[in-house]
């Protein structure tokens, strides 16, 4: 194998150093042989990369991402054009691009929270557990809860208006979507609510329309209108 390509990891991806006089096919060649060699040490990472040496035009440079793509499965979230502060950018930029994957992507937290606990997290968060009351959980995307949710939830704390909380059984202190808030009733109000409650337990949503947010049964009608 020729010396065509070079490839150099930094912290937040990797570098490719490219020949200035290799052809592309030889470029292409030796970019699939080495990927497709350390597919396992790269994983399915998601990395920033950045081109250097030999100027590659748009197209080729999407070529080679698909030679990547084809034969290993990292997850090429951007791409650095090379300077002195290289290794900075690739922070940022993946940084940057990983936010914004994550609004999308979620993950799991099994366990109950009890009074006093805090979860926070950037993504969207499934919790298979109950919330109990003086719990709080956070989050810059959706609250789902597989169990009863009686604690204080903040969902789209980051200004999502279209994220909404949902829980098997849901009857929190208060909820929080960006920045509208509701509140449980007050006494009188929560003993009728209670009693409306226990007549009826069901999954319910809660979602942000205008400057309220309102809770309803969750129907595939309700589903259907969630914006993503």
């Amino acid at each position: 194998m020729s010396n065509a390509v070079v490839i150099k990891g930094t912290t937040y991806g990797f570098s490719v150093f490219i020949d200035e006089q290799a052809e592309f096919s030889v470029i292409s060649a030796e970019m699939q042989e080495k990927f497709k060699e350390s597919a396992r040490f790269f994983g399915n990472a998601k990395m920033a990369i950045s081109f250097e040496g030999k100027h590659l035009t748009d197209e080729e440079q999407r070529q080679l991402l698909d030679v990547i793509a084809e034969n290993s499965e990292v997850h090429i979230v951007c791409i650095i054009e090379h300077n002195s502060e290289a290794e900075e950018m690739h922070k940022r930029s993946l940084e940057e691009r990983l936010q914004a994957l994550d609004s999308s992507n979620g993950q799991f937290y099994k366990g109950n929270l009890r009074s006093g606990q805090v979860l926070e997290t950037e993504t969207s968060i499934i919790i298979i557990g109950d919330v109990n009351q003086g719990a709080t959980v956070t989050s810059k995307g959706n609250i789902i809860v597989l169990g009863t949710l009686l604690g204080n939830v903040y969902a789209g704390a980051g200004g999502n208006q279209n994220a909404f909380v949902l829980a098997l059984e849901l009857d929190p202190v208060q909820i929080r979507i960006a920045d509208t808030i509701a509140r449980a009733p007050d006494k009188v109000g929560k003993m009728l609510w209670k009693r409306e409650k226990e007549k009826n337990k069901e999954p319910k949503i809660a979602f942000r329309s205008g400057d309220n947010i309102f809770i309803e049964p969750v129907s595939r009608t309700v589903l259907n209108d969630i914006k993503l």
